[in-house]
Parts: C-alpha cells; sequence; structure tokens
C-alpha cells in the first residue's frame, strides 16, 4: 500500500519558536473572543475550518502565528464586533487605550464603508 506522508505545519511564533500547528488552539481562541456573545458554534466550527484549510493549503512547512491571527481576525469581523475587539486586543497586544481606540475607530469605518455600498 502507498501512503501519503503526511509533513506537519510549523507554526512560528513572535519570539522566533516553533510549534506545529494545533487547530484546538485555534479553537480554543475563538471560543474565549465569543464567550457570552450570541454566536452559534456552526458558525465557530466554519470559522475554524477556514482558517485550517487555509493555513493548510498554503502548502507552506512554516506559517507565522501573525498570519494564523490575521485569519481569525478577518473572520470574527465578519461574525461578531465584539469578539473581533476582544481577540484583536489580545492578538495585537495594545500597549495603551488610544491603540485599541484606533482599531474600533477602523472596525467602525469599515463597517460604514459597507453599510454604504449597500
Amino acid at each position: 500500500y502507498e501512503t501519503v506522508e503526511y509533513s506537519p505545519v510549523m507554526v512560528v511564533k513572535k519570539d522566533g519558536s516553533r510549534q506545529q500547528f494545533d487547530i484546538d488552539k485555534v479553537r480554543r481562541g475563538i471560543m474565549k473572543a465569543i464567550e457570552k456573545r450570541a454566536v452559534s458554534m456552526a458558525v465557530v466550527d466554519k470559522l475554524v475550518s477556514e482558517v485550517q484549510k487555509s493555513v493548510l493549503n498554503s502548502l507552506e512547512q512554516e506559517v507565522s502565528s501573525t498570519h494564523i491571527g490575521e485569519l481569525v481576525m478577518d473572520g470574527l469581523k465578519q461574525v461578531d464586533e465584539v469578539a473581533y475587539v476582544r481577540y484583536a486586543s489580545v492578538h495585537r497586544q495594545f500597549k495603551d487605550i488610544n491603540s485599541l481606540l484606533n482599531e474600533i475607530e477602523e472596525l467602525v469605518k469599515l463597517k460604514e464603508s459597507l453599510n454604504n455600498k449597500k
């Protein structure tokens, strides 16, 4: 029998360390962000699946944790704005309240531009 040889995708963290890609870790981060929000598990599963598909389909052996975080934030931005800000505040490690406010202002501008297109 022939078998497909599996080569794990490694995640390069901000400090330069590497660890194997773990989709459960992505799911846990999303679950923390949506805590006490009206987001269904079906939506969470779809987002997790999209992130996993994007990482694995890139055919790269290494992917940055920043890239994975951006994929999650892009998905959360469409799902729930509060969850997006929660996730972004951890992922982007805002240094002060102004950094957080700037991110919220960008989100408001994006929402307004999307509403104007309708």
